[in-house]
């Protein structure tokens, strides 16, 4: 009969939060988006549906954006 002792699975470590370059370019990426965030608000302003703000937009953008980066 095989050992199944020796070679199990590895258990998986604590994940660390966002490193500093991670927040690095997220901030980057966050202000560079903030010109574009102010335009659709400005946009939205004249629709009926719900308008999350220019900061939030600009966020939304920065956490689609920065962690494409690092899957690269």
């Amino acid at each position: 009969m095989a050992d199944q002792t020796s070679n199990g699975p590895h258990l998986a470590r604590h994940a660390k939060g966002p490193s500093l370059e991670y927040w690095v370019y997220f901030t980057l990426i966050f202000i560079v988006s903030l010109p574009a965030g102010l335009v659709n608000w400005l946009i939205g302003l004249t629709r009926p549906e719900p308008n999350k703000g220019m900061i939030g937009r600009a966020w939304d953008q920065a956490q689609v954006i920065t962690p494409r980066i690092f899957s690269l």
